[in-house]
């Protein structure tokens, strides 16, 4: 049986297959896409079942875990997305039946999961979040995913809606906040994160975004450290490529805290996801043996 390890999000889709054996896990066959999420249900899903199937490599037998961005009936695979515009056309839809359908497999053989809950449980397993009990994994990128671990259960945090400061956490923690940021402080106008990394760019302007960046994200994880416990705080997304700029801050506001916590970055990064997106199956084959 060849387990296949995907995740989709508003406009790309990345899948690969996955092997885990207690602590190790190996990634094969990863294949990735554009899609546009913005079309009809039939080429929506054609174009998935395309990188699934090239993922599959021709396996008689497959089984497929998908990380996909909430709103989601991850239990039943209905897709409840319908404020973004990206896959407002599978609003209401069985998501599982469609895909089973057009993958000629068992509905029974494809579970969802939360994008930031697979993302924490495949650092879990094999990546930078090993070591941690007790654990809170952010995704930092157009928007702000969140997952806790506890002992062996890891949950979507839904920390974006979180009440912060005059508004909720995703305002200040994902690329729109760089964006408001810049313009706001420097009269620049950026696309994303990325251009704040660029040689030409003023450093000292980056260095004073990044800076302010950091404060922030220890300010929001400051409430949430001593309340659950937490041995640490592993990051992913694309921002977090560039933790060495905002990390020493974000150390530096929670300093005074005196509490034993470690931030690390994603070790895996996008197949963090695809890897924790096949965990219902380890768990599965573990309650046969």
């Amino acid at each position: 049986m060849t387990w296949i390890g995907v995740d989709i999000g508003g406009s790309h889709i990345a899948a690969a297959q996955i092997c885990l054996s207690g602590d190790d896990v190996s990634i094969s066959n990863f294949v990735e896409a554009d899609v546009d999420t913005f079309g009809e249900v039939n080429e929506i899903i054609r174009e998935w079942s395309r990188v699934i199937r090239q993922a599959n490599g021709g396996a008689a037998d497959m089984k497929v875990g998908i990380a996909m961005p909430g709103p989601y009936d991850y239990e039943n695979g209905v897709s409840l997305i319908k404020d973004q515009g990206k896959m407002k056309s599978l609003l209401g839809l069985s998501v599982r039946n469609l895909l089973a359908e057009s993958l000629a497999i068992d509905p029974k053989a494809i579970v969802f999961t939360n994008d930031a809950e697979a993302f924490l449980l495949g650092e879990s397993l094999a990546g930078a979040g090993r070591s941690f009990k007790n654990a809170i994994g952010l995704t930092l990128g157009t928007g702000l995913g969140s997952a806790i671990k506890i002992e062996d259960v890891v949950k979507d945090a839904k920390l974006w809606t979180a009440p912060f400061r005059d508004g909720i956490a995703e305002d200040y923690l994902g690329t729109s906040w760089f964006k408001t940021q810049s313009f706001q402080k420097f009269g620049l106008e950026i696309a994303g994160v990325k251009e704040l990394l660029a040689k030409e760019f003023d450093s000292q302007v980056s260095d004073s975004i990044f800076a302010e960046f950091g404060r922030t994200l220890g300010e929001f994880l400051e409430q949430y450290i001593i309340r659950l416990h937490c041995q640490g705080v592993v990051l992913g997304g694309k921002i977090a490529r560039a933790s060495e700029r905002f990390i020493p801050y974000t150390q530096a506001y929670l300093a005074p805290l005196h509490y034993p916590f470690e931030i690390k970055v994603s070790e895996m990064e996008e197949k963090a996801t695809l890897v924790g997106a096949c965990h219902p199956f380890l768990s599965e084959s573990q309650m046969k043996s």
